[in-house]
């Protein structure tokens, strides 16, 4: 299964593409799509929709995990963060492609085990389990290689419950 992890933003899109086997990851590709601040927001979305699209055309993905959306006090920020994430899941659903939506505690707790888990763990979790030779950068790329990870454990598990019901 080849999984598209996306953790939505309007300056920085965090993209990370993996391929799940088994139990086996293996990395094939993961970075940011960067939007200027001064471009007008309409663009913007365009440059991450044509980035997104452009993925999609070089990898064969068959899943999409995201990061659901955290409110904090600044309206202004979860707004154009909403809006990316719709971008996002706009071009997965253009491309048939079932799209899951994970909140930080959950993408924590499948990577590290540990939903309180800090960001220098994850990312230490995310180099060790893709057997990288340094911790992914930026942050946004290395946490949608998170999203990616734990979006493959929690559909081994989803397989598992689904066949564990069949024999009840």
């Amino acid at each position: 299964m080849i999984i598209l992890g996306l953790d939505p933003g309007l300056a920085s899109c965090g993209y990370g593409v993996i391929r799940y086997t088994g139990s086996q990851f293996k990395l094939i590709d993961f970075g940011v799509i960067k939007t200027k601040a001064k471009e007008d927001e309409p663009r913007r979305l365009k440059q991450i929709y044509s980035a997104l699209t452009a993925l999609f055309q070089n990898h064969p993905i068959s899943q999409v995990g995201i990061e659901k959306l955290f409110f904090n006090t600044n309206t202004k920020t979860a707004m154009s963060v909403a809006q990316a994430r719709g971008i996002c899941l706009l071009v997965s659903e253009l491309h048939n492609c079932p799209t899951f939506s994970y909140t930080p505690p959950q993408i924590k707790s499948g990577v590290c085990g540990y939903g309180s888990a800090d960001k220098q763990q994850v990312q230490f979790m995310v180099k060790t389990l893709l057997n990288m030779k340094h911790t992914p950068k930026p942050d946004d790329a290395a946490d949608a290689l998170a999203v990616a990870i734990n979006h493959a454990h929690a559909s081994k598990l989803s397989t598992l419950a689904t066949k564990l019901n069949a024999y009840t």
